[in-house]
């Protein structure tokens, strides 16, 4: 007898093979059988005519670490289809923690949720900690090259000593141990900007030889864009190890089309026999942190010296000058303009989200800039910002290519409480849906199987998982039941906590997480642990 029986579906199994009318039956965690299993009796069935079974989505770049604590549920994310993330990009991760350096480490935390107490040192311990209440979805565990970093350094803008190396790969082979994955950098951000090419190869290498990959967000997506990946390639030859490039895109209007020749890079890698990939989002903003403003120095020594800094007029002098006229020859106000600039999220400035920065420096008396820096030290580095930089041009070609798979770049959200406040990116709320309600259905970019191949076989393959990411009899029973006619995004950038339509059913691990698009309370995910 069966535990659960999906009825009558168009299975579209995730390897890209077109769909076909089957059922799917369920016993335990795992499926067990695909075909006519009319004759099959099961203790429940979700009969699923004119429906798409597909395996549960793989976010493939999310934050959910830093929420997760609060929203076991993960609300967003199960809604959207997905049923496991991958967690710690950018360089950020929530462990390891070392005493000297943990107020650091809290600094640089960009929300610390209720329940993440930082009582922990190890990736294995914070990894147990996180493991003792559930939650919805599964998750996968990157740890962060800037928290290694500041584990061992603080925010010291300089190379690391022998000894400073040397600890951060000592807890990056501790890391692989405890369950880790891989490791991840934001070389956009402090302290991680701070480091040279080698130091990554440096610790990326701890990661191959434990069958990990490298997930960056590279060190410019603008006029840089592509030394910046060929930065990345060269992390994963030098130091033999898997490269995934983070929501590859093109940022600023000078930059549109560089996409291109960045897939071309990635092209001629994989060509060499490395093993190159790339992630987007279907949006065309982006969102960081406010203090992603700042030049590199101005974060030296951690965000309480930041703050301290940004109370001195010839500092802000300076960082007009940098700002104007950058190393690069692109200035902000090239590549985007204030008036692209929207304010997400100010806990203590509620006035300022969902305006743009010229909106929010008229409003004040103030130019854009010293707008910003205002919110900055308002919000002690924590506030939220949407950029709107991107190219549909880019994005599509983006979508289309084969070795380019989906993630978020959101987080677990809800609409309700902490979790729902600010005007955060749609993408949190919508990704999953969008690709498959506007790529595939409207825009006909994508076929339906090549679509859902892009969120679960692709991203199983980076993974290694051989149980997750295909509708197969001894996979596991991670699936989602969507309406292809109906599956839509509804989260906009003024309205983004918004749950998507269409997507029905929800299981994880065997058990239904969303029921008739309603969450049945259950947290079956798992943190995964390398194959």
């Amino acid at each position: 007898m069966l535990d659960l029986k999906l009825e009558g579906a168009s299975v579209v199994d995730g390897t890209g093979a077109p769909g076909s009318r089957a059922d799917v039956g369920i016993r335990a965690d795992v499926i067990v059988a695909v075909g006519d299993l009319s004759r099959e009796t099961a203790g429940s069935t979700l009969r699923a005519a004119g429906r798409v079974v597909a395996p549960g989505f793989i976010d493939m770049h999310s934050h959910s670490d830093w929420r997760l604590w609060e929203n076991r549920r993960a609300e967003s994310k199960i809604r959207q289809g997905v049923t496991t993330e991958v967690v710690g990009n950018c360089g950020f991760s929530p462990a390891p923690a070392s005493p000297e350096f943990l107020q650091e480490l809290r600094g640089f935390a960009l929300y610390v949720p209720k329940g993440m107490d930082f009582q922990w040192q190890s990736v294995g311990e914070y990894l147990k900690a996180f493991d003792a209440e559930g939650t919805a979805v599964n998750v996968v565990q990157l740890v962060g090259h800037g928290t290694l970093r500041i584990a061992a350094m603080g925010f010291a803008r300089r190379a690391p000593d022998r000894k400073e190396l040397g600890r951060m790969q000592r807890l990056m082979t501790d890391a692989m141990e405890d369950g880790a994955w891989g490791l991840s950098t934001g070389l956009i951000y402090a302290p991680g900007s701070y480091a040279a090419t080698e130091e990554i190869v440096d610790l990326a290498r701890v990661a191959g030889r434990h069958r990990g990959f490298y997930a960056s967000h590279i060190r410019g997506e603008g006029a840089t864009l592509l030394d910046a990946v060929r930065e990345a390639i060269r992390v994963g030859r030098e130091g033999d190890v898997a490269v995934q490039v983070s929501h590859i895109k093109a940022a600023g209007r000078p930059n549109w089309g560089r996409v291109a020749d960045a897939l071309a890079l990635i092209d001629g890698a994989r060509g060499e026999g490395l093993d190159v990939m790339a992630d987007v989002y279907p949006y065309t903003a982006s969102s960081t942190t406010l203090r992603t403003l700042l030049p590199d120095w101005a974060l030296e020594d951690g965000v309480e010296a930041m703050l301290e800094r940004l109370g001195k007029p010839e500092v802000r002098e300076r960082i007009r000058r940098e700002l104007e006229a950058p190393v690069t020859g692109q200035s902000l106000l090239d590549r985007v303009g204030w008036e692209n600039i929207m304010i997400a999220y100010c806990a203590r400035r509620k006035d300022a989200e969902g305006k743009r920065l010229s909106e929010v420096g008229a409003a004040r008396g103030l130019d854009p800039l010293e707008a910003a820096l205002e919110l900055i030290v308002d919000e002690a580095g924590k506030g939220y910002m949407i950029l709107f930089q991107l190219d549909e041009t880019d994005l599509r070609r983006a979508l289309a290519h084969p070795a380019v798979m989906i993630g978020s770049d959101g987080s677990s959200l809800a609409p309700y409480g902490a979790l729902g406040m600010g005007k955060p990116h749609p993408r949190s709320y919508g990704t999953f849906p969008r690709v498959l309600g506007e790529y595939a259905r409207e825009q006909r970019l994508l076929g339906l199987p090549e679509a859902v191949h892009k969120m679960t076989g692709l991203p199983a393959r980076r993974l290694g998982l051989r149980d997750r990411g295909v509708i197969r009899a001894g996979a596991k029973a991670d699936l989602v039941v969507f309406d292809p006619k109906r599956v839509a995004d509804l989260a906009t950038y003024e309205e983004p906590h918004e749950y998507p339509v269409g997507i029905e059913h929800v299981i994880v691990n065997g058990r239904i997480v969303i029921k008739d698009a309603e969450h049945t309370g259950s947290l079956p995910g798992k943190l995964l642990t390398p194959p």
